[in-house]
């Protein structure tokens, strides 16, 4: 049963919960063939669809994610039901929205006996394996035939030096960089299998470029010197959303130390000596924890090779905090002073966040290359997404969790010379309970009736047309439940090709704020045009929408009820429950 607390879900989530645990996988599987297909799923976390150049990026060149893409298809408008990172890794491996499988927040914790596709791919014969970031409570028990799962951290990992859990709970701490080392280890488990007669399925699950993003060593000054165009919404100033967007805690211009690694210069001068000894004085007992468990992870050359990366600029950093207008606290600030902050928070993250993804690229190409040399690319699918793309400065933000295009969407792109013709763009709308049932439709399995996904394979052989799979799912239907983190509401909603309803119905004290874009007009969602006379039928149109996505996806009807599922102290002190 999944962990809620103040919650009145005993009749929705807690029976569907109890009724997937309880369910055996009765699903007949096909037996594997030498014609089924490889699966390679390449994941990461908190990849911005704007920092791949297949997507067009003007930010980063990603040649190596970008050949899945020319090679295969890459799906401009796929959708995350549910964007924060356990609930989106929970709903592809089931198929289903967070209120079906149970994972509906960071606190949930994450049910093993439920049906998912890797299980109905192990029945019919093929070898499965997950080596990289897991981020689900427990750690893998059956899930695969093989895990290999960052640990520690939160279940993050880190970035150098990172420590692995197996699926007998032993730790095993390895010398090098997180991408790097799951590469190696994964290439090793594909050279294993390819010649065994069953097919085989390996996720291979990066944390990059999940905060801190920390790059590999080649790339710590790759981005250094240069300059990044900042975003239209950059210095958004939320006119017509709701306060939600002001309180909410991702503003890029509050960011700390950590996110843009700032950190203390080594005591090489008596200058240096004088800022390190300063800027130490000023960390709390906890960051200087955290700081002091960074850097002692790190070996002597790595800390050496950071350090002559990054010093000059962090001494700069210590300098210009001294300016009002380079102050984290904004109360007493101008709005000019405020955006001089925050241009130079956007510059400062997006040079660690694109040297980040290079990491990601290169060892893509390294995936790419080896099957090319096996023998084994032709009957393989190869898919490259994440758990779900970031918002890189749009909004003044750098997060997820908003149903706002950059969080909800998520990028994704796949490559099977056997079966997929190269160069393709679909634009239909595919959300991530798709990707499990499109798997084990491409492998000759049936989709499970429970999965609430819907194979997208149609899409790619050319059976199926755009217009043809918008007629059987009109909206993609999203619900964010996490209220206490980051201050961001919990709220559902509907988008159509054009429009998108959104309803933060835990605001103004459960009364709820609504708002409503026009994404042809307006891409960018800075004007809600709700209470806009002209979209009266709009308006009336995606309420419908949203009203028939909750029954659809049998969403309960108390989780729009007080007590809420996971409530933050906070909200439960504001809404009068607790004193």
């Amino acid at each position: 049963m999944m962990n809620i607390q103040y919650s009145t879900l005993a009749k929705g989530l807690g029976v569907l919960l109890a009724t997937n645990a309880a369910m055996p996988q009765t699903v007949v599987a096909a037996p594997a063939n030498a014609e089924q297909p490889n699966i390679v799923f390449i994941f990461s976390d908190d990849h911005s669809n704007r920092t791949i150049s297949a997507y067009g990026s003007d930010l980063v060149q990603t040649p190596n994610i970008d050949r899945i893409a020319n090679e295969g298809a890459i799906f401009e408008n796929t959708f995350v039901v549910n964007s924060i990172c356990q609930p989106s890794r929970a709903s592809i491996l089931t198929g289903k929205h967070s209120h079906q499988n149970g994972v509906i927040d960071n606190t949930s914790r994450w049910n093993p006996n439920q049906l998912i596709y890797p299980h109905l791919l192990e029945e019919a014969g093929y070898d499965t394996a997950l080596i990289g970031k897991w981020h689900m409570k427990p750690t893998p028990v059956n899930e695969f035939g093989y895990s290999f799962v960052l640990n520690g951290a939160g279940g993050q990992g880190t970035y150098y030096q990172p420590e692995f859990i197996d699926q007998k709970g032993k730790k095993t701490v390895l010398n090098g960089y997180s991408a790097d080392l799951i590469t190696d280890m994964s290439i090793d488990w594909i050279g294993e299998h390819k010649d065994a007669d069953n097919p085989f399925l390996i996720k291979v699950q990066y944390k990059a470029p999940h905060t801190p993003r920390r790059p590999a060593l080649r790339h710590l000054t790759t981005f250094k010197d240069h300059v990044f165009p900042e975003p239209t919404t950059l210095h958004d100033d939320y006119t017509t959303r709701g306060e939600h967007a002001q309180k909410a805690w991702m503003q890029m211009y509050g960011m700390g130390d950590v996110g843009i690694n700032a950190f203390p210069p080594a005591a090489t001068s008596p200058e240096a000596s004088k800022i390190r000894e300063e800027w130490l004085a000023t960390m709390n007992p906890r960051e200087r924890r955290a700081f002091n468990q960074w850097m002692n992870r790190m070996t002597k050359e790595q800390r050496d090779a950071w350090h002559e990366a990054y010093d000059d600029i962090n001494v700069e950093h210590w300098e210009l905090l001294k300016k009002p207008e380079y102050k984290r606290s904004r109360a007493t600030l101008t709005t000019e002073q405020r955006a001089t902050r925050l241009s130079y928070m956007y510059q400062r993250f997006m040079r660690d966040y694109a040297a980040t993804v290079l990491g990601i690229d290169e060892n893509v190409g390294r995936i790419l290359d080896y099957l090319d040399e096996q023998g084994l690319a032709e009957n393989t699918i190869v898919v490259y997404s994440s758990d779900q793309s970031f918002f890189i400065g749009e909004h003044g933000w750098a997060e997820k969790r908003y149903m706002y295009e950059e969080g909800m969407k998520m990028p994704f792109m796949i490559r099977w010379p056997a079966q997929i013709e190269g160069g393709q763009r679909p634009d239909a709308m595919i959300q991530n309970i798709d990707f499990g049932p499109t798997f084990l439709d491409s492998v000759g399995l049936p989709v499970p009736e429970e999965m609430q996904g819907m194979s997208f394979k149609g899409l790619l052989d050319g059976k199926v047309s755009t217009s043809e799979w918008h007629k059987k799912r009109e909206a993609v239907y999203y619900h964010y439940y996490m209220e206490g983190g980051h201050n961001v509401p919990r709220h559902d909603g509907v988008r159509t090709e054009r429009y998108k309803l959104i309803d933060f119905y835990s605001q103004n004290k459960g009364e709820g704020w609504l708002e409503l874009y026009d994404l042809e007009k307006d891409p960018n969602e800075v004007n809600n045009v709700y209470e806009n006379a002209d979209y009266a039928e709009v308006r009336a149109t995606m309420h419908q929408h949203l009203k028939d996505t909750r029954a659809k996806y049998e969403v309960p009807a108390d989780v729009y009820e007080v007590p809420y599922p996971y409530m933050h102290r906070r909200e439960r002190k504001e809404l009068g429950l607790i004193k």
